[in-house]
């Protein structure tokens, strides 16, 4: 009898045991699967944004010309400019355009070279130019395959109808760039830098076209043959 009994109790104790263990691995499994969920819908969070697909980087156009205002943060000042891209050749020449008289401002004219790792600081009224090595790479204005979706808007009212993303570098780290781009034609509207977690410079673009209607913009005037080889003062 005492062993029946002992042996009925070893039973309960194997089916307890037994019950405890499933419970605990369906309590694992229920867990597990809602970190799963939770995963999943992080993942999807740029696709709900996008109306169901993945949203990745527009390719914007190698080529184009049009006017930027660069504000400088650390300084306070807006430079306005004529600019001419050429990403296939990995160049740009900036055209410093004059709003108004100011008393002791030299306007000037930049030809960057990347491919041969030099640019040029032409004076534009008396065509002093200086020549110096580039010492930063080459930074298109594109959005990199690599970048963090961030947001889709429109700009302006509702009869704009200009639709933009914004991308940044963060990965998950603080962003050092954020760019704004068409949807349309992947046109540059906005990139902004930052470092050291202050705003460094931010630019705006419009009057944009495709294209380089004068490649002879990107060759230095003869002036440059005999320039100098450190930057000329902004002033008088």
């Amino acid at each position: 009898m005492c062993l029946l009994l002992s042996a009925h109790l070893i039973s309960a104790e194997k089916q307890r045991a037994s019950l405890s263990g499933y419970h605990k691995a369906m309590q694992f499994l229920s867990v597990n699967g809602v970190l799963r969920y939770i995963f999943a819908a992080f993942l999807l969070l740029p696709t709900a944004a996008s109306g169901g697909h993945r949203v990745r980087p527009c390719q914007a156009p190698l080529q184009w010309e049009g006017r930027t205002v660069t504000y400088d943060h650390s300084t306070g000042r807006n430079t306005r400019a004529i600019v001419s891209y050429d990403g296939q050749n990995q160049r740009i020449r900036v055209l410093e355009e004059k709003k108004g008289h100011i008393p002791c401002k030299k306007f000037f004219e930049y030809i960057y070279l990347y491919q041969s790792d030099v640019m040029f600081q032409i004076e534009q009224v008396t065509k002093q130019c200086a020549k110096m090595p580039l010492t930063d790479d080459w930074d298109p204005y594109d959005i990199p395959d690599n970048s963090t979706y961030e947001d889709q808007y429109f700009i302006g009212g509702p009869d704009d109808q200009i639709q933009v993303q914004e991308w940044s570098d963060r990965k998950p780290a603080p962003e050092t760039w954020v760019g704004v781009y068409t949807i349309k034609d992947c046109f540059p509207v906005q990139e902004t830098y930052t470092k050291n977690y202050s705003v460094t410079t931010s630019t705006r673009f419009f009057d944009l076209q495709i294209g380089i209607s004068d490649p002879a913009v990107f060759i230095p005037p003869s002036t440059c043959q005999s320039a100098v080889s450190r930057k000329i003062r902004e002033s008088c």
